[in-house]
Formats: C-alpha cells, sequence, structure tokens
C-alpha cells in the first residue's frame, strides 16, 4: 500500500504540484516565436516576472507554472515544456557558469508603447504595412498610436518606449506623394497651424526635438525604414531649409555644409539628395539609394553579432534569434551606409554591403535603428500588409519584438 501511495503521489507531483516552472523555448522547435513575445508582456503586464534566458535556445523565456499561463500557450499554439523546481534551478546554475556565455535576466514589468503613425489624425494607408504595427497586433501587445499633435502637447513622458517607421521628419511628406494623400498632407499642414508653425518642415523638427529630449530622460526610442533616416536629418539641418518648393521656397544653397552632425544619434558625414525629382532618396545614408529596387535580392543575408549575455546584456538582448542570418528586406532606407554610421553607434546587425541593425545611449535613454520596412517583405512600393499567419517564426520580426520587450530588464552597463 505504501509503495503505491509513494508512486501515485510522484505521478501527481510531475503532473502538477511539482511541475513548477513554463519554459517557452525559443529554437527552431517553437511553433510560433512571435506569439511567445506577446504572452511574455501578458505576464509582465499582469505583473509576474517572466526570466529571459539569453543566448539558451535562442533566447527562451521562462516563467513560474500556473494553468491559466499552460492554457495560454495552448490557446496561442505556443510550445512550452514543464520542468521541475530541481530542473529550474540546474538550468539557471548551468547558465550562470562563468564559462558558458549565457545568462537568465529577469523581466519586471511591461513598457507602455506608444507607435507615431499618421493613422491618428488621416487615412495614411500606406501605414497600413507599418511592420511594428503589424507584429504588436499579431503578438497581441497593446500599444497606443501618437502623432504630432500629442507629441507637441507634452504627451511623451506618459510612455516607455515610442515607435518610428516610414515617416518623414525634414517635412518634404516622404519625397513622394505616391504614399501621402492630399488628405495626409492636409492633416499635417492643419496642426501645424494650431501650434503656430509656418511650414510642415518647422513642426517636424519640432516633434524631432521633444523625442530626442524623451529618449535623452530615460525613454526608449526604436526607428525604421525612413523614420531613422530623416529623424536624424532633420536634426542635423536645424535652422537650415533642405525643403525643394513644397514649402513654397527653395532650399539654402549651404545646406550642406552648414549640417551639424554633433546633433543626430547616429549618423554623420552624410551627403543629403537636395534636388526636386520623382525619386525618394533622402541622403546617401540609404545605402540602395540610387540602386535597383530589388537591392540584395531574395538570396541576400544580414548578420548579426554574438555579444556575451553576461556583461553586453542590452546587445545580447535585441539579437536573441533562432538565426542567425537574417534575410535582407527592401525599404524606403533600406538599411545603413557604412561610412555615415557614428562609431558611438553599435552595429548589431550588418552585410557586406551596409549595417542593418544598430545600438545606442543617450542621456538616460536608448535608442534602436532598423534598417528596411518589412522584414518579411521582398520588394518595395505599395502593396498588402503582410499576414504574419504564414510568418509565425519571422526572424526579422524578432528582432522588433526584442525591442519590445528589453526596456522590462533592469539595465546593465555595457562593458563593450
Amino acid at each position: 500500500m505504501m509503495i503505491r501511495f509513494i508512486f501515485l503521489f510522484a505521478l501527481l507531483a510531475s503532473q502538477t504540484g511539482f511541475a513548477n516552472y513554463i519554459l517557452i523555448p525559443m529554437d527552431k522547435a517553437q511553433s510560433n516565436h512571435l506569439k511567445a513575445y506577446g504572452l511574455s508582456y501578458m505576464l509582465l503586464k499582469q505583473e509576474i516576472d517572466v526570466d529571459w534566458l539569453l543566448n539558451y535556445r535562442g533566447g527562451s523565456f521562462m516563467v513560474q507554472y500556473s494553468k491559466a499561463i499552460e492554457k495560454e500557450c495552448k490557446l496561442r499554439a505556443i510550445r512550452y515544456e514543464i520542468l521541475s523546481d530541481a530542473d529550474n534551478q540546474r538550468l539557471l546554475a548551468q547558465l550562470r557558469q562563468p564559462d558558458v556565455n549565457m545568462d537568465a535576466v529577469k523581466l519586471h514589468k511591461a513598457a507602455k508603447i506608444a507607435v507615431y503613425s499618421p493613422i491618428k489624425i488621416s487615412p495614411a494607408e500606406f501605414e497600413d504595412t507599418d511592420a511594428v504595427l503589424l507584429v504588436l497586433k499579431y503578438a497581441e501587445i497593446p500599444f497606443e498610436v501618437v502623432y504630432d499633435e500629442e507629441i507637441l502637447r507634452g504627451d511623451l513622458p506618459k510612455y516607455d518606449w515610442l515607435h518610428l517607421h516610414h515617416e518623414d521628419f525634414t517635412g518634404q511628406y516622404g519625397r513622394s506623394l505616391r504614399r501621402t494623400s492630399p488628405a495626409d498632407v492636409k492633416a499635417q499642414e492643419a496642426i501645424a497651424d494650431r501650434f503656430g508653425y509656418s511650414k510642415v518642415s518647422h513642426m517636424k523638427l519640432a516633434v524631432a526635438k521633444l523625442i530626442k529630449e524623451f529618449c535623452a530622460g530615460g525613454g526608449f526610442l526604436f526607428a525604421m525604414c525612413s523614420g531613422a533616416e530623416t529623424f536624424d536629418i532633420a536634426l542635423a539641418a536645424e535652422g537650415i531649409d533642405i525643403v525643394e518648393n513644397l514649402d513654397g521656397d527653395g532650399v539654402d544653397p549651404d545646406a550642406q555644409s552648414r549640417l551639424d552632425y554633433s546633433k543626430t544619434f547616429a549618423f554623420q558625414n552624410f551627403k543629403l539628395q537636395l534636388d526636386e525629382y520623382d525619386g525618394m532618396n533622402f541622403s546617401d545614408i540609404n545605402s540602395s539609394a540610387g540602386r535597383f529596387r530589388g537591392y540584395g535580392g531574395n538570396d541576400a543575408y544580414f548578420s548579426l553579432f554574438d555579444f556575451s549575455a553576461k556583461w553586453d546584456v542590452i546587445p545580447a538582448m535585441l539579437v536573441q534569434n533562432h538565426e542567425n542570418l537574417v534575410r535582407e528586406f527592401f525599404g524606403q532606407t533600406t538599411a545603413f551606409s557604412k561610412h555615415t554610421v557614428k562609431p558611438s553607434a553599435l552595429v548589431m546587425g550588418t552585410s557586406s554591403q551596409s549595417d542593418r541593425y544598430i545600438y545606442g545611449e543617450l542621456g538616460r535613454g536608448q535608442w534602436t535603428f532598423y534598417g528596411g520596412h518589412d522584414p518579411e517583405g521582398r520588394g518595395g512600393g505599395r502593396r498588402l500588409p503582410t499576414d504574419l499567419n504564414l510568418y509565425p517564426n519571422s526572424p526579422g520580426y524578432r528582432l522588433i519584438l526584442n525591442n519590445v520587450l528589453f526596456p522590462s530588464a533592469r539595465k546593465k552597463k555595457r562593458k563593450t
């Protein structure tokens, strides 16, 4: 009888009470990488700490077991494994061995997310293909949309994390009215008028400077595509007219020589595209400027650097992935010309042609710039939004979601 009781107790312990942790592997065995980030965010929102296991099986997550969490994994089609408390302790001890490039970082809170987008004030149909909007919705991560008016009102301190995508902070409406409709232009002009700016370019500069203040004060900035390039151009061109005719006059003939690169986040020594034409290039920051639209092709990749999980914690978090090579993808700003990237910027993803994924610090805040428009897009121009149900394991989209989660960790100083 006693032997039978011990056997039944052990069986129950293995299935319920002593199954103390849920491991969410993020290697190639994972069925839905993107939804796993959404689950982790949901748990943080509920004030449940999550361990991020850096460099362990693709950057796996671990959380204390509950039936509710197990049910959520099933509902979201996320692969998971159940560990005993003893298994958990052995795993953590393994990760913390000094000669092993792995570690566990505890995530404590869910960052409050804002997405800067013209969908706040106008039809902005092109914004339907904003990769961050797509992946936040797919992963079921809540966010709020802000635009120029909210930023000029001083609303940014309400948020922890801000995203910019294919926006144009130079006030040139993307340099192509193919994606900026008359309604979009009118809506931006109306905001400029309400806040007393004579030109949209002046308003956009004011917005860029407030975003810079947000980051310096401790905020997290994530920018993709032309949102990264034009943000730095606008800051460098403060007080200089670089807008051809759209604002009622021409460019300053000395604009190029007057640029102040000390005001920028990531880029220096870039050359502006100042001619009025029907293209979409802003400067030679964009490594695909003037090249064919199929830049890189479908068989080109950029590589992610390997960082120390124990000493270079932030970049290690930002490159967690199940793939070290990520397929190139096009954008209005496809990637960043190497000669324009400041030495102070940490390059995390690069190819032979360009730098794709870079990080830096400003004051008490941090920023990441990621080139390209849609990690699963294979061409440029107007197209339908990507259906992420077809790409639940996208390594390119994982880089976006790494940025969503890393503000949840306590900051450690980067060693290299």
